[in-house]
């Protein structure tokens, strides 16, 4: 309980305290949008990285050699914890915005640093404005920022790590209109850290994998129909691999 109060309070000092940094950011937004982009993301990863060390959790991380340098691509997870964005925020060495559900715009300053580091915000309500923010994702990739999305459309809460939920096949439309590769990640051990003792926060051993990049396009027609089916068999084989190495069978 007290790792919660001290991350709550870390969370809410930084967003006040950080107003001044937001009007800077602004300012420096017009003048030098990409300074403006690599100094927000290392000011988000400063605070994800002292909250991570803050609760004790030790992050491993497999497949960043898959990760392309000089390209943007389509991350697509499984999720199971808040913490799956700051583990993302934390091993993707590049620009990266998650895809985030509407009702996060209801938070000012947290909204605000959100748009710094170029997430994007989904009404799964309504059509018309959720293909917007596809257009929005496509020309994001396009213009060399990463986008990350999570295909189970919520948090999963089963307690079989296994037991994903289906991926919405929609949400590989970012890579199919920009031609960006797709990164299947399989994350495993955050759900450890918060969501499975509500209100405890506990340290864990948190392991994120991004698997071999692949082009929905060069996908054979029987998988590039379903692609968002194919994505979660590639991370289901991931955390398979990953629950026997653990020992949780």
């Amino acid at each position: 309980m007290i790792k919660f109060i001290v991350v709550a309070l870390t969370v809410i000092l930084f967003l006040v305290l950080s107003i001044p940094l937001l009007l800077w950011e602004a300012y420096l937004g017009r003048k030098n949008p990409e300074k403006r982009d690599w100094q927000s993301l290392h000011v988000v990863q400063a605070v994800f990285r002292f909250v991570l060390k803050i609760v004790g959790v030790h992050i491993t991380v497999k497949g960043q050699e898959n990760i392309p340098k000089d390209q943007a691509v389509l991350y697509v997870g499984n999720h199971r914890s808040y913490f799956d964005i700051l583990v993302g925020y934390t091993t993707v060495p590049t620009l990266l915005g998650f895809v985030a559900k509407k009702e996060m715009m209801r938070y000012p300053l947290l909204y605000n640093w959100m748009e710094n580091v170029h997430c994007l915000f989904l009404d799964r309500d309504n059509l018309k404005e959720a293909m917007k923010t596809i257009i929005k994702g496509i020309e994001q990739v396009k213009s060399g920022i990463s986008v990350w999305i999570f295909p189970e459309g919520t948090r999963n809460s089963d307690r079989d790590i296994m037991d994903m939920l289906p991926f919405k096949e929609g949400s590989l439309k970012i890579a199919e209109k920009s031609g960006c590769p797709v990164i299947p990640v399989a994350i495993t051990g955050t759900a450890e850290i918060f969501e499975k003792h509500i209100p405890v926060m506990k340290k864990s051993d948190v392991t994120i994998e991004f698997g071999k990049p692949f082009l929905v396009k060069e996908l054979e027609p029987a998988k590039r129909k379903f692609a968002g089916a194919y994505t979660r068999e590639q991370i289901e084989k991931m955390l398979r691999k990953e629950k026997e190495e653990r020992g949780d069978r």
